[in-house]
């Protein structure tokens, strides 16, 4: 300890005693005074005042614990816990989707991209994004924000091949950025192409938004921004290289700017800056650097994420989660569509082969073959419902109902009559159109089953009639009867005459 320190607690414990002393006297000369008018007076003030200083002393004590105790830690921020707990549920519908996929290659990227959100969500950093094309400087903005060189400064269009990511921080706010620089959009070339997919993939996963531009607008980069707007990013628009401008252009274009994006992003943050102004060269022959002026840009990024980062990035990750299922429902969807057009088409034969042994009036026709209850019960088994038999026949009898009053029965005889008529010797042309025509009444049924389970056992608004209605239109387009026809020989007309000739 310092001589200096000593003396001062020295000099400190002197007052304090000095003070108690005087304290001491003050009080014994009010009790003696207040005594000889009356003692139980004089006992009561007394106490009083004790206590007083009493008060007085646990109260200083008080504060200076608050003021002297070890800091805690500050606590780590939290995502908006209903979001967060939106999130974590998607993900788990997602993982009980995925597990159903079949398609190992398609499972395991399901599963890589479902942990990194998890992790994401975990971790919590603010992914800040900058997009834009490859000349509108977009390097150039992340080294003046970072203040440092970490990419190279007026590279031609596509240098910046690889997203780069950069980690950082801002005064006031406490979570830690990540900042990435994405391959510049609209490149020419197979290889621009690749890496604009990359970069919008990146911007579509970023929880703030930096779209650079050097100039107004083109609908090429409109597009993109008002798209990524639209899904729900947090967009700022960065207008770069306003050094190149007029104080008049530069107002004029801007102000163009806040009309053109009203309605999508505010005009607070529409802002102008230069990243990386040239060189100057002064009278004297040296040469003079500007300082970046992106100030406004760091004040913005600062008070967006400040007020909004928990927000942006409980939003973010909820969205991930949702485009994640809603991936994996298409791929679940197209696996289930494969399985159930296979039953179809099994089936479909399976009564054609039926109906060409034993002919049918029309009516017979329609229940024995066209409308198969066990098909019905087959395809509700892919997506996921379980129905007997007896369910199975009541779905069955009313798409046959169905059928019988939207003409698809007669135009389905009519359609292949025509088309067999010219293909099929005219001795077996009778057994092969009631053949054909109970595959084809059976597709139709089928597909229109496959719509009903797709929309979870649900007809939609126009019921059973429209999808129905609009399977016989996709079923009846040429292309599509010229290969039905071929397939109706093979699985049809061949097995009749083979019969034929076997009993000859």
């Amino acid at each position: 300890m310092s001589r200096s320190r000593l003396l001062q607690i020295i000099v400190g414990l002197l007052v304090m005693l000095g003070l108690l002393l005087w304290l001491i006297s003050t009080l014994a000369s009010l009790h003696a005074g207040l005594a000889g008018l009356s003692p139980v007076l004089a006992d009561l003030a007394l106490w009083v005042i004790l206590g007083l200083i009493a008060i007085l002393l646990a109260a200083l004590g008080y504060y200076a614990y608050l003021f002297f105790r070890p800091q805690r830690p500050r606590e780590r921020p939290q995502v908006p816990e209903v979001k967060a707990e939106a999130a974590a549920e998607n993900l788990r519908a997602v993982r009980q989707q995925v597990d159903q996929i079949q398609d190992e290659v398609a499972r395991q990227a399901f599963e890589e991209r479902s942990r990194e959100i998890e992790a994401y969500l975990a971790r919590g950093e603010i992914r800040v994004v900058v997009f834009g094309t490859g000349s509108a400087g977009k390097t150039s903005l992340v080294n003046a924000i970072l203040g440092q060189m970490v990419g190279q400064v007026g590279a031609a269009m596509g240098t910046t091949t690889q997203p780069q990511t950069y980690k950082f921080r801002l005064p006031h706010v406490e979570r830690e950025i990540w900042l990435t620089d994405t391959p510049g959009i609209l490149e020419a070339g197979v290889a621009g192409t690749g890496r604009e997919v990359q970069a919008r993939e990146m911007a579509s996963n970023a929880d703030l938004l930096l779209f650079v531009i050097d100039n107004d607008l083109r609908k090429s980069e409109y597009d993109p921004l008002r798209s990524l707007a639209v899904m729900g990013k947090r967009s700022i628009l960065v207008f770069n290289k306003t050094d190149l401008f007029t104080t008049e252009e530069l107002e004029a274009i801007r102000l163009h700017l806040q009309q053109r994006v009203q309605g999508f992003i505010a005009p607070v943050d529409v802002i102008a800056v230069a990243a990386n102004p040239p060189e100057v060269r002064l009278e004297s022959g040296d040469r003079f650097q500007s300082a970046p002026e992106i100030l406004p840009l760091l004040r913005r990024m600062a008070a967006i994420l400040r007020d909004e980062g928990e927000d942006l990035i409980a939003d973010n990750i909820l969205l991930q989660s949702q485009r994640l299922g809603e991936e994996a429902r298409q791929i679940l969807d197209a696996q289930r569509r494969r399985q159930a057009e296979a039953i179809v088409d099994r089936y479909q034969w399976i009564g054609a082969g039926v109906v060409s042994v034993m002919p049918l009036p029309m009516v017979d026709l329609l229940a024995a073959a066209a409308v198969n209850a066990q098909m019905v019960v087959e395809i509700g088994e892919v997506y996921g419902c379980q129905m007997n038999l007896e369910r199975g026949k009541e779905l069955a009898v009313s798409l046959a109902r169905t059928l019988v009053s939207l003409g698809v029965v007669r135009g389905a005889m009519e359609l292949l009559s025509l088309a067999l008529q010219t293909n099929v010797a005219t001795f077996l042309v009778g057994r092969a159109i009631q053949g054909a025509t109970a595959a084809y009444l059976i597709r139709i049924a089928g597909k229109s089953f496959i719509e009903y389970f797709r929309r979870d056992q649900d007809w939609g608004d126009g019921g059973m009639s429209e999808v129905v209605e609009q399977q016989f239109q996709l079923n009846r387009r040429d292309e599509f009867i010229k290969l039905f026809v071929q397939e109706a020989i093979a699985h049809v007309v061949t097995p009749i005459r083979d019969r034929l000739d076997n009993k000859q």
